[in-house]
């Protein structure tokens, strides 16, 4: 049985809890959760605890997130991305000065709202099965972090903009494209998402389903300390664990440990 972190680059058009899954399935076992919720048309860091290490969920530090991502203006769709229905349209292509200038009112501590289709809790039930329905959602706005938003590049042809972003928990990237979208008068939607860091989780040391179904990908070793990150954690159930990663997996045991030592992320 393993039990540990497995620092998942999930690919683009299956579900989190689809990723999981397949997870289970390669590994041959039956307690995995993730740790941050991407969508389907969403690629990236998805962190997921095998076995015990679900346990160890609550504990972990993860409140900074990094994501790539394009928007997409002139359309506001009901997802707020490319699956979506549309719902407004605009002629107006906003110019990088003009987007440059704008994206200053997303920084730092904001006011969000978080999109319809989302997974959300309204009464019990999921936001968006309740506006798959075709129910009214009404969702409340929400304090948000953004610590960086940087316009990377635009692209006039096909009336889009490239950027980066640096955040905490909570934070929709759909509704940052909304809401720019609306303060440009021009409308926007994501095309592309991809998430490259979630806490010390990072894209260069993620690893693929398909990397993890060849089996001669992994391999078992000792942890060294050149090898070693670290997750702040707290929790006496973390102990005993395997780490799963790209190259290695790398074991350890502790009593009660204030941290999480993680190998190669």
């Amino acid at each position: 049985m393993i039990h540990g972190w497995l620092n998942l680059d999930k690919s683009i058009g299956i579900s989190s809890a689809q990723a999981v899954t397949q997870v289970k399935k390669i590994f041959g076992i039956k307690k995995a959760g993730h740790l941050g919720t991407l969508d389907p048309l969403a690629s990236g860091v998805l962190p997921i605890a095998l076995g015990e290490a679900t346990k160890t969920i609550p504990y972990l530090s993860c409140d900074l997130k990094a994501y790539d991502f394009t928007i997409k203006w002139g359309e506001q769709r009901t997802t707020d991305d490319l699956g979506g229905d549309i719902i407004r349209t605009s002629d107006i292509k906003p110019e990088y000065n003009q987007i440059n200038c704008a994206i200053e009112n997303f920084i730092g501590k904001i006011k969000q709202t978080p999109p319809q289709f989302s997974a959300i809790k309204i009464k019990g039930a999921r936001a968006y099965k309740l506006a798959r329905s075709g129910q009214k959602v009404n969702i409340k706005p929400r304090q948000v972090k953004i610590h960086e938003l940087e316009l990377i590049s635009v692209d006039t042809i096909n009336n889009s903009a490239n950027f980066s972003m640096m955040c905490g928990s909570g934070v929709y990237v759909r509704s940052i494209a909304r809401d720019l979208g609306i303060a440009l008068n021009c409308f926007g939607h994501i095309i592309k998402l991809r998430r490259t860091m979630v806490g010390d989780f990072r894209e260069n040391e993620s690893v693929t389903i398909e990397q993890l179904a060849e089996k001669n990908t992994i391999t078992y070793s000792p942890m060294t300390k050149g090898d070693t990150g670290v997750i702040e954690g707290t929790g006496s159930n973390a102990k005993n664990f395997v780490i799963v990663c790209p190259g290695k997996v790398n074991m350890f045991s502790g009593k009660k440990p204030t941290r999480i030592k993680v190998g190669v992320l």
